[in-house]
């Protein structure tokens, strides 16, 4: 197999591209040249991605790491001598489009497995769609951070849950003394889906815990906190919704400090002009983009390579991700079908991923590694 050539891309020619994802992509979206494709020989791995406003800044970097790997590997050969399609379909959670997206993957046959579902409300749904579909196909959803999930016999998260990740929070503010919180949510959907857990873990590790339903302007919020509200928040939103409440909590006299989920993109939060006065530390489910493991250097000379664009956790997990569907795939004896494909990733194997390891627990979830990070006022990532 021949390798395909690679083009250096930048993030304002992917997102006006055909897979921009500022629409719904009603046809396939390949990430390589249709020409070089032979759709009897070549393996069809499709990705969907959730386009909408709360979770695009968090689904183009995850896009661009997937694409990386992808074209990566196939430069090296593909899986097992069969070049990758990479099939990007983009769908948003308050339309039709999730189930239109599954119609294009019901009539390609040689579409092996769905990888890389971004970002976890679309995940969820797919996870309840699939279930009545009998597609029978491995959906491999790394950034399904809803444990309810975990378990399902076709469904493979392979990194940190959402309670994980507030578990580690929640950890580190009781290591440094802090005896009490806010939540502040950015929706009633986040309430109705995160409030239990948070209390749950506040209640576990005697933190005491205010919180801040939904109430329409994030901004308004921000600027009505009083002298009594706990100086450490945690935020339950988007990228989008931060820098609303940021705006808000920047008026203020009494220095603040936030705490956001992976789903925050604090690079994307700088560049949207986000208040620079407050602090704002995020969990991430990888390693910092700047460490020394195999994996993550692999990751940043692709990257580099490939697109015009710097590192970030989002596009690291995707990269991982795909990486993680290759190493699985390449064990399946010849040219990997939708049935072989789903036999293997049931097995659930451990696997180092050239420094990082997916190992799956008695639920069925592998990931449980969570870290911080932290941005400064002047726009560097710390960890």
């Amino acid at each position: 197999m021949k390798p395909f050539p690679s083009k250096t891309l930048t993030r304002r020619r992917l997102l006006c591209g055909a897979a921009g994802l500022t629409t719904l992509a009603t046809t396939p979206v390949w990430s390589q040249p249709k020409q070089k494709m032979d759709s009897q020989r070549n393996v069809v791995v499709a990705q969907i991605v959730d386009n909408s406003a709360a979770q695009i800044d968090v689904s183009k970097d995850f896009l661009i790491g997937c694409r990386a790997a992808w074209q990566e590997i196939n430069a090296q050969g593909g899986v097992n001598g069969y070049a990758v399609e990479h099939l990007v379909l983009e769908a948003d959670t308050s339309t039709g489009s999730l189930n239109n997206a599954l119609e294009v993957v019901r009539k390609l046959p040689n579409c092996v497995a769905l990888s890389g579902t971004v970002g976890d409300r679309i995940a969820s749904q797919l996870v309840e769609l699939l279930k009545p579909s009998r597609l029978n196909i491995a959906h491999v959803a790394p950034w399904l951070q809803n444990s309810e999930f975990d378990g399902d016999a076709v469904t493979f998260p392979i990194f940190a849950s959402r309670q994980e990740q507030i578990a580690k929070a929640f950890n580190s503010l009781s290591v440094m003394g802090i005896a009490e919180l806010a939540a502040i949510y950015a929706s009633e959907q986040e309430y109705t889906q995160y409030h239990g857990d948070i209390e749950r873990a506040s209640s576990s590790l005697k933190i005491r815990l205010q919180s801040f339903k939904p109430a329409g302007d994030l901004a308004l919020i921000g600027k009505t906190l009083t002298v009594n509200t706990p100086r450490i928040l945690l935020f339950m939103g988007g990228t989008p919704e931060l820098v609303q409440f940021l705006q808000g909590i920047g008026k203020q006299a009494q220095q603040r400090y936030v705490i956001a989920l992976a789903d925050v993109n604090l690079q994307t939060m700088m560049q949207m002009g986000a208040n620079r006065a407050t602090p704002v530390m995020a969990t991430q489910v990888v390693p910092m983009v700047n460490a020394s493991i195999g994996v993550v250097r692999a990751y940043r000379q692709t990257l580099a390579r490939l697109f015009d664009e710097p590192p970030t956790p989002q596009s690291l997990a995707g990269y991982i991700a795909a990486r993680y569907t290759f190493e699985v795939l390449k064990r399946i004896d010849g040219q990997p079908t939708r049935s072989s494909a789903l036999q293997a990733f049931q097995q659930r194997q451990t696997m180092d991923l050239n420094g990082f390891r997916v190992s799956f627990n008695a639920q069925g979830r592998s990931g449980t590694y969570v870290t911080q990070s932290m941005i400064t006022p002047d726009g560097r990532l710390i960890g």
